[in-house]
């Protein structure tokens, strides 16, 4: 495991730097209202919530983020949201990489498709996500914790196997189809 980020990159020295319009997202932190108004808005919803994960490599590397909150805080897995109005998938995937952890990547197309879905106790679907991985290549930054994200860590496959991160259990299936693509 590569040891955390002590340095975020500054935008200039960024290869393809974020638009103005991200930065000034990125910035604006919400606060607690907020975001307990996204999650309440998330809760027994009437339809499937489109979210993007970030599955960005480095060499033999793969990048991922310790969630900060509920629901699932304290487990590792890839950058990723929510998709916005008017945003492509890839589009998508790497806002939510730069806002999570400053790392600029490219996007190099989609992995898979995944649907992740909790039900109540009666049954009703209490959550129901549908989580489309995008391969990123990355192209600069180490990575902080920002956003959403409680912290960083580029880890390989053999990390992710010892049982070093408690992780989702989609992470290594999609990691297995980021370093193969051809699968």
């Amino acid at each position: 495991m590569r040891a955390l980020a002590e340095e975020t990159p500054s935008p200039g020295s960024l290869r393809s730097p974020p638009s103005p319009a991200l930065r000034e997202r990125v910035s604006a932190e919400p606060t607690t209202a907020d975001l307990d108004a996204r999650r309440a808005a998330r809760r027994y919803p009437d339809r499937p919530i489109v979210a993007v994960l970030a599955v960005v490599l480095r060499g033999e590397e793969a990048l991922i983020v310790q969630r900060a909150q509920q629901p699932n805080a304290g487990r590792w897995g890839f950058p990723g949201g929510v998709l916005e109005l008017g945003e492509t998938v890839a589009e998508g995937a790497m806002r939510e990489l730069f806002e999570e952890t400053g790392i600029v990547a490219k996007p190099a197309g989609v992995l898979d498709v995944h649907d992740a879905i909790t039900r109540d106790a009666e049954g009703r679907v209490q959550f129901h996500y549908l989580l489309i991985a995008v391969r990123g290549i990355w192209e600069s930054g180490e990575g902080e914790p920002a956003d959403d994200a409680a912290a960083v860590a580029w880890i390989t496959r053999a990390d992710i196997v010892a049982g070093r991160y408690p992780t989702f259990p989609t992470l290594l299936p999609f990691l297995d189809r980021a370093v193969k693509p051809e699968q």
